[in-house]
């Protein structure tokens, strides 16, 4: 039996979907129409005018205000100045291109076990909605060999190497951006302990793909959610990203060159006891494929997040304190529902 029927039909038996053979598609499938959602049809009208989330250099001596500032109003910025090697960033787009571009057969022998959280496979939210998404992922949590020897047994050094020094430089980044943020919050970053020790926080790197689409004003590449991180930064140089503004709809990022995206996850919303806005967002396909790069952060599942209680932050705490597993686990079964739930 070849990859691709194994992997038919343990995904019957497990219910575990798995992405199509998106090469062999010609007409969008019933199973991936997005029409019947409402208001989260992706061709719901959203602005591309001049509302959109602030570009912030790192090296802007104002930057740490200005970060702050995109947090509370729009949870989500475009990051330049980031230190992070372009050559570095090319290489990752091209890795992915080439994964994703490997036959459906040589994709499935990397195929996500169910309830793993490694390796190729759907969005991880796809068990919350009763249509597909058009998207296909390969997610790595630590090492990438396990996964990446099944793809290339004999060629696959170049990939492993590529994406541990850019988890490592991110991991970096997003550390550094968290001292800035937590020194808002008053919180002295040398007294926690998570982000003092290097076996403290917990990250996953995920390559995506949005093939090329039949008819991309019915299919959603990705739908409406927020991150269960506390900073989440994305790599995309084509537009797809949309973010929902309050009180503006949903809005397309149009990213720019050699930016890094940045969005607060729920763990910053829940820190900053609620000022921080943990952004929706959700992503739209085309004619043409399109890829990405996300790095989520978080504290390990044992580290209490509880809200930082200032006179700018609120001196009544908005949300009960939760462990990191505790909250993974109440988002797993209720999704957008898990901050509501935790809310006192």
């Amino acid at each position: 039996m070849g990859a691709l029927a194994e992997a038919y039909k343990h995904s019957l038996l497990d219910k575990q979907p798995i992405p199509l053979d998106y090469g062999s598609v010609r007409t969008l499938p019933e199973s991936h129409i997005w029409l019947d959602q409402s208001d989260e049809s992706p061709y719901v009208a959203h602005s591309t005018g001049p509302i959109s989330p602030p570009v912030i250099d790192l090296m802007d001596p104002d930057a740490p205000r200005l970060i702050i500032q995109a947090c509370e109003t729009w949870g989500v910025f475009q990051l330049i100045g980031h230190g992070i090697p372009t050559k570095l960033m090319e290489d990752v787009e091209s890795e992915a291109e080439k994964l994703f571009a490997l036959p459906v057969d040589q994709k499935l022998k990397a195929l996500r076990s169910p309830g793993g959280g490694a390796g190729y496979g759907l969005p991880h939210i796809s068990p919350f909605f009763n249509k597909h998404m058009w998207h296909e992922g390969f997610t790595i949590m630590g090492s990438p060999i396990y996964h990446t020897r099944q793809l290339w047994p004999q060629a696959y050094q170049g990939f492993c190497e590529t994406m541990v020094d850019y988890q490592n430089q991110l991991k970096a980044l997003t550390e550094q951006l968290i001292r800035i943020i937590f020194k808002s919050l008053n919180i002295n970053s040398e007294e926690v302990d998570w982000l003092k020790d290097s076996q403290g926080s917990s990250t996953a790197l995920q390559l995506n793909s949005y093939p090329a689409c039949p008819d991309p004003t019915r299919a959603m590449g990705l739908a409406p959610h927020t991150d269960t991180s506390l900073i989440t930064i994305l790599q995309s140089k084509t537009s797809g990203l949309q973010v929902f503004k309050e009180g503006a709809g949903w809005i397309l990022v149009q990213p720019i060159p050699g930016a890094l995206i940045v969005n607060v996850g729920d763990f910053l919303h829940i820190l900053s006891n609620g000022v921080f806005t943990t952004v929706r967002h959700r992503v739209v396909v085309t004619q043409i494929q399109r890829f990405s790069a996300a790095h989520f952060y978080a504290p390990q599942g044992d580290v209490i997040v509880s809200p930082v209680m200032s006179k700018d932050f609120g001196e009544v705490p908005r949300y009960r304190s939760v462990s990191v597993k505790g909250y993974v686990e109440t988002k797993g079964k209720h999704f957008e529902k898990a901050l509501s739930l935790i809310k006192k």
